[in-house]
């Protein structure tokens, strides 16, 4: 075979892949079915997205419903669902905590490394934690803890150092990861194993604080989660 027809069949074999590829994946879209989410949401009749709901009052917090940003309606896809709020407790600890659903499109579930960067926060640390969540069964929750920090201006007009804490897991029926790599992995085997399309969440928390205050914050965040997570979250042995 001369230069030429190789670079003929090589263009056409690459074509045939790209073809067979993109019918791959319309076939597995028109044969697949939507994963029941791991988390306790009502139906919206007539649409894919789902109702979520946060619990209003946590230990010591109260709380206020947010309503996510514009741009971040605007970015995701129509049929994600979101709940957001921000817990304010007594001594001062607070923490707002955000969930996005996915509804057929997975792009609603992106990778964290995105958010805090965006928004001019610097990831200092990252650390994998272990949280014992109670309930009819109690379970280990993975989660991953990121220290970051940023600046913003003081009255006197100098930067003010601010340290971070974000705290953020995925969860869909059965199962939960503090992996995004190994969320993708498991909603690719799902749809090719057995045409489901797992429907997972993003669920995050975030607080401030002062620098040198990161450990009484953590603590504090973990009493949040380990009480809230139990009225929104289902155990991932449900549904197995």
């Amino acid at each position: 075979m001369n230069h030429a027809r190789q670079k003929i069949f090589l263009f056409a074999a690459t074509l045939m892949l790209i073809a067979g590829t993109a019918g791959a994946l319309t076939w597995l879209k028109a044969h697949q079915r939507l994963g029941a989410p791991g988390l306790q949401a009502e139906p919206i009749p007539g649409s894919v997205m789902m109702h979520l709901e946060l619990p209003e009052r946590v230990l010591d917090f109260n709380s206020t419903n947010l309503p996510e940003a514009q741009v971040v309606l605007d970015y995701l896809p129509k049929d994600t669902s979101y709940a957001q709020r921000r817990y304010l407790a007594a001594d001062g600890a607070w923490a707002q905590v955000n969930v996005i659903l996915m509804g057929a499109d997975r792009t609603s579930i992106h990778r964290p490394d995105y958010c805090l960067p965006g928004q001019g926060w610097q990831i200092r640390d990252k650390t994998e934690v272990k949280l014992n969540i109670p309930g009819a069964p109690p379970y280990e929750l993975p989660v991953m803890k990121w220290t970051v920090s940023n600046t913003f201006p003081a009255p006197d007009g100098s930067q003010q150092p601010v340290s971070g804490l974000y705290v953020f897991w995925f969860v869909t029926q059965g199962q939960t990861t503090d992996d995004f790599p190994t969320m993708l992995k498991s909603m690719l085997f799902n749809q090719l194993a057995h045409g489901v399309l797992q429907r997972w969440a993003y669920v995050s928390y975030f607080t401030a604080c002062r620098p040198g205050q990161e450990d009484a914050a953590f603590a504090r965040m973990k009493q949040l989660i380990t009480a809230s997570v139990p009225a929104f979250q289902l155990p991932p042995s449900t549904g197995k």
